[in-house]
């Protein structure tokens, strides 16, 4: 019975009765709340990479661990938004067309999007709390390689470009590997319920569907430590950083991806609960007056044959 209601179900989606024009607007304005503090934390997250970071004791003696060669980034910065946040969208996107469900569409955006500001805050506050030199800090710091330190407390005294020296302080957690765990880690989850990959048929085709986000955005994090910009601690931990929240995020909106409604949001079948409560009461109410009609109906017929059967004996 569940199996065929749940079938039923999917049938509606992929019919697409509830579009952008149809059910867009109220749905957003519905969820205006969230949008507000998306924007917010947006705005958080530019105030914190501006902010500076700890200014940790660094001695010569340290030097040794951080004094690899500066390169350029295999993944640039600008392509880091592109691979965690553009990318799922896409994918969120091609299912619309086919299935045109703008439930679906909209919880995946503001997931992905919490899940991977709610990443990027997180990440910055310890950056800027912690200010763990990068691996190549021994050369942001001394870019002639002319070291030089305080006489007292042996502290590094770094004469080369502010900006890049401040961002050589910001090692621990890596941000490009714990945006990227947030926004594919939630694109992997999100896909593992649309084809059912834990449905218990022990399809392997399926699990590499999953499992392609996720050696997406661990290719990421193996390039930071590559390019010498981050440790492997580093790495490790933006990674779980950016996964848990991914999984906050997406439970958030959906169910677990084993489940047999896993395939759609919350919001989807709240949504038909509602309307299979507001059909019911109008059936109910049409039931009421059809039988108060009936009773109606023989209660004149009724009172006719009374009267009838009362005039009768006087006209004889």
């Amino acid at each position: 019975m569940q199996g065929s209601q749940i079938g039923d179900r999917m049938q509606g989606a992929q019919l697409g009765s509830h579009t952008i024009q149809t059910h867009g607007a109220r749905l957003a304005r519905k969820h205006t709340h969230d949008w507000v503090v998306l924007i917010l934390l947006a705005a958080l997250v530019v105030a914190l990479h501006y902010a500076p970071p700890f200014n940790r004791f660094v001695g010569k003696d340290m030097m040794t661990d951080i004094r690899y060669p500066v390169k350029p980034s295999t993944v640039p910065a600008w392509a880091v938004p592109i691979i965690s946040i553009l990318c799922p969208w896409i994918i969120f996107i091609s299912i619309y067309v086919a299935r045109r469900d703008v439930y679906d569409l909209h919880h995946a955006t503001l997931g992905v999007l919490f899940a991977v500001l709610i990443t990027a805050v997180f990440t910055d506050v310890i950056k800027t709390a912690i200010g763990r030199p990068r691996p190549d800090f021994f050369w942001r710091c001394f870019p002639d390689g002319k070291q030089l330190y305080d006489q007292v407390t042996g502290d590094v005294i770094c004469h080369s470009n502010k900006s890049f020296l401040t961002d050589g302080r910001k090692s621990f957690p890596s941000g490009h590997t714990s945006w990227s765990f947030a926004g594919l880690g939630f694109l992997s989850l999100y896909l593992s319920g649309k084809i059912k990959a834990f449905d218990g048929q022990g399809h392997v085709a399926k699990l590499c569907i999953v499992i392609l986000p996720l050696l997406l955005a661990s290719l990421v994090g193996i390039s930071r430590v590559d390019d010498y910009r981050h440790h492997w601690e580093d790495v490790f931990v933006g990674g779980l950083i950016g996964f848990i929240m991914a999984v906050m995020c997406y439970l958030h909106f959906f169910p677990p991806p084993y489940h047999d409604q896993g395939w759609g949001p919350y919001a989807y079948f709240h949504m038909l609960e509602e309307l299979q409560a507001a059909n019911s009461n109008d059936a109910q109410n049409q039931q009421h007056t059809a039988t108060g009609g009936q009773h109606i109906g023989l209660f004149r017929q009724e009172h006719e044959m009374k009267s009838r059967n009362d005039l009768e004996p006087g006209s004889v």
